[in-house]
């Protein structure tokens, strides 16, 4: 997605947080909350709801807006719809964590425990994990500036969150389910959206699992004695992909993070990334050290995976029709209101019927 800088029109926004509204509400009312996260998981799904909304299929603000109409748009529902979004762009997605704890005192929230965790609220552990994996483990140039945290009453999670390169001009997607992600160190992604694919580090491929277990190993080792084979390494004509490995790798600066593994003694590669202070470049360390001594490859392997009705923000492909928008909204909310009182099999027949808006 193209890196694209502005912010939608208030008039529009404001006819997003409706739609988005309205679209939520007869989803939940038909299927249930967990049935609309799974769809929010699903790259190609968000994508179609953010052309809907209106917003420009070939934007990274896309990603942003529909995620802001969408937040703004279930306020006050949570008690009735059962479903919590955290989160947000910039400086509001760190504070993801403390509104995750809000939204657990609060209400009745179950916490989930099929994945190991190493906090007392597993919510705010996924919410943070899935953080660090796309900025520390997958290290493909796309650097988190949007997150959010989605989740139920049953603690089923979904994350959405975006990454920019401003070398390369694009932006990058990563999509999360709880109800896929059988571990967070281990393909633990719904799917990444991106259209410009590298060769980046990727430690949570499957081809990577010896060098999550070296990684592990080593960090046990005497930090000084992995900054003396860091240094000889400097010296060495390496290969390729170790040349990408070693890049930008200062053996005295990444000195305290090596300290702080050492000192936890991690028991697998998940406790390792979650370690406070142990970023992208000591990772990339662990790996490069875990190849040259335990000939333990990681993979290269990009994660990446190569529809309008209401036109979109920049007039493309055509200019937002508001009659056309406010009409869809009413379709919407008169259909629920329907349901609601007892005509379900309208509400089953809306779900069939095809049409177009003109």
């Amino acid at each position: 997605m193209p890196l694209h800088y502005g912010k939608a029109p208030r008039w529009l926004f404001d006819l997003m947080k409706k739609l988005a509204r309205e679209i939520s509400l007869v989803m939940v009312e038909n299927s249930g909350p967990e049935d609309l996260l799974r769809k929010l998981s699903d790259p190609a799904w968000f994508q179609a709801f953010g052309c809907v909304l209106g917003f420009d299929w070939h934007s990274s603000g896309l990603t942003t807006t529909t995620l802001g109409a969408l937040k703004d748009g279930l306020k006050g529902t949570e008690k009735d719809l059962g479903i919590f979004i955290a989160g947000g762009k910039g400086k509001t997605s760190r504070k993801t964590p403390e509104q995750i704890q809000e939204y657990c005192d609060k209400f009745t929230v179950h916490l989930p425990n099929n994945l190991t965790t190493y906090q007392p609220n597993p919510l705010v552990y996924a919410s943070k994990m899935s953080a660090k994996v796309d900025n520390t483990a997958i290290q493909d140039g796309y650097q988190l500036y949007h997150h959010v945290f989605i989740f139920t009453r049953e603690g089923t999670w979904t994350v959405v969150q975006q990454g920019m390169n401003p070398a390369l001009h694009f932006a990058r997607r990563y999509h999360w389910l709880s109800e896929d992600a059988k571990s967070f160190v281990n393909e633990p992604h719904k799917g990444v959206m991106c259209d410009h694919k590298g060769e980046p580090l990727n430690m949570v491929a499957q081809e990577s699992e010896n060098s999550r277990k070296a990684s592990t190993e080593l960090s046990h080792e005497n930090p000084e004695k992995l900054i003396q084979e860091l240094k000889k390494a400097k010296g060495l004509v390496l290969p390729k992909h170790h040349e990408v490995l070693i890049e930008g790798i200062n053996p005295d600066r990444i000195h305290k993070s090596l300290i702080k593994s050492h000192e936890r003694n991690p028991e697998d590669f998940e406790e390792l990334l979650s370690t406070e202070g142990v970023g992208p470049k000591a990772i990339r360390a662990l790996a490069l050290l875990s190849d040259l001594i335990f000939k333990a490859k990681p993979s290269f392997r990009d994660p990446a995976k190569y529809s309008f009705a209401h036109g979109g923000k920049d007039g493309h492909p055509y200019p937002v029709d508001r009659e056309t928008y406010q009409t869809s909204i009413h379709i919407l909310h008169d259909a629920l209101n329907k349901a609601k009182i007892g005509h379900s099999n309208k509400l089953r027949a809306f779900e069939r019927l095809k049409f177009f808006l003109h």
